[in-house]
């Protein structure tokens, strides 16, 4: 594990995995432990992950000013990764929320970025928003699953607003290819890898400007790969698709049978996939 200053004095973390090229990995959730990223199915074999754990998350000290949490607010984190890092240019890796944070940092730095991967990516920073089309088209699919009622009961209970305690929890299968004990182990680890007072300060007003980072978007001329789980509940492909008529050029790929978490569900086509597009 590794450190840098971000410029307001705080001291954020990283590790690196594998070897060759620097690949900068920004995790979602908001505001979660990278440790759930693992090594990305193996991605690692390809190039040298800096898989960095956000301010207040991880390793990574939390800020003296809490409103630095703010996802704009982090942009100058990435840009000091970069410095810290001695690169004129990064590729970036973002997954989920993450992926708010990577398109504000090509927006107010786009000579900065070369390749950019944005995984299941939460589209927040765009303005566009799930309907409940989208998402059920990913979760009728999944109707013959033993955990089909429980599941879709609670995201009913959600969307009516008549959500209990633990309807998060009874969703779960949803964002997963494969709702096996590996999935399970995952998910289970969440609420131990979560900043919740920091998630909430993530996206508060402010924190996105959905016109610049459209337009910069649709300025943007380097290589963009969009990946989207089949039946990802989080990300619907339908929604990804729609970032994809923003971003010239962008290459859109869906993964079978893949949830939120593209590289547990099937690592192999996962780094296949993301290893071409960085060469």
């Amino acid at each position: 594990m590794a450190t840098f200053a971000a410029p307001d004095g705080t001291t954020l973390a990283y590790r690196s995995i594998g070897a060759g090229d620097p690949l900068v990995c920004l995790p979602g959730g908001p505001m979660r432990d990278s440790a759930y990223l693992g090594d990305l199915g193996g991605l690692g074999a390809y190039r040298t992950l800096v898989v960095v754990d956000l301010r207040g998350t991880g390793r990574s000290a939390v800020p003296a000013d809490v409103s630095t949490y703010r996802c704009d607010q982090m942009v100058d984190d990435v840009e000091a990764l970069r410095r810290h890092l001695g690169l004129d240019r990064c590729d970036v890796l973002a997954h989920s929320a993450g992926a708010n944070l990577a398109l504000g940092y090509a927006t107010r730095h786009p000579e900065r970025v070369g390749r950019l991967a944005l995984i299941t990516p939460s589209t927040r920073a765009l303005g566009l928003e799930a309907t409940a089309t989208l998402r059920q088209e990913v979760t009728r699919v999944r109707a013959g699953e033993p955990w089909y009622p429980a599941a879709a009961a609670a995201l009913d209970s959600m969307v009516s607003g008549r959500a209990t305690a633990d309807a998060w929890q009874a969703i779960a299968p949803f964002f997963y290819g494969r709702w096996d004990a590996a999935a399970r182990a995952h998910q289970a680890a969440e609420p131990g890898q979560r900043n919740q007072d920091a998630a909430r300060v993530f996206g508060a007003e402010g924190a996105f400007d959905p016109p610049a980072t459209r337009a910069a978007l649709a300025q943007h001329r380097g290589p963009v790969l969009l990946l989207a789980g089949e039946v990802d509940l989080g990300a619907p492909p339908g929604l990804v698709a729609q970032l994809a008529e923003l971003a010239p050029g962008a290459e859109l790929v869906v993964q079978p049978g893949a949830g939120h978490y593209p590289w547990l569900d099937d690592a192999g086509k996962f780094t296949a996939t993301v290893s071409t597009f960085l060469r």
